[in-house]
């Protein structure tokens, strides 16, 4: 009898164990938003005022550089 309560929890834990994720992480460089598209939100930004020119020309110059 008291080996049910600790199958049925072990039983339980397993699946639960197996969620936890992976180790991996992707290549550099192939996470996150394409030049084209960091490009745009930069330019979106400046056209708010969100930044101003010189930044603007900063990070432009950063992201091409890439």
């Amino acid at each position: 009898m008291r080996i049910l309560p600790f199958v049925l929890a072990l039983g339980l834990a397993l699946p639960v164990a197996a969620c936890g994720g992976s180790s991996h992480t992707p290549p550099p460089g192939t996470a996150g938003a394409t030049t084209g598209q960091e490009l745009i939100d930069l330019d979106n930004a400046y056209r708010k005022g969100a930044i101003s020119q010189d930044e603007y020309e900063e990070q432009r110059e950063k992201i091409l550089e890439r």
